[in-house]
């Protein structure tokens, strides 16, 4: 048993986690793409890289989609509440400057 869950049942859960984290991270991508545009998103992509907590994050059954989730919440309360655009969310998210708005 793995925190209290039968194995079998526990890997069903990571792999539905999975599938939810991919689903829910394409259709981010498909919405932002569309706000912004992929040649823009590629062209303003910062150096920043992801930090180890969201990387192992993957092993955690919907710890990913949750942070995929907190994403979103940010893009809506802090950029677009607040009349900012897609593109400076994105710069927000990739780069490790914080006043890097063209």
């Amino acid at each position: 048993m793995i925190a209290g869950v039968n194995e079998q049942d526990f890997v069903a859960y990571m792999i539905f986690g999975l599938i939810l984290n991919f689903l829910f991270s394409i259709m981010f991508g498909v919405y932002l793409s569309k706000n912004i545009g992929v040649t823009e998103m590629m062209r303003s992509k910062g150096d920043k890289e992801q930090s180890l907590l969201v990387s192992l994050s993957l092993f955690i059954p919907y710890a990913k989609m949750l942070i995929t989730l907190y994403r979103v919440a940010i893009l809506q309360i802090f950029f677009l509440n607040r009349g900012y655009s897609h593109k400076e969310f994105w710069i927000y998210m990739t780069t490790n400057r914080l006043n890097k708005v063209d």
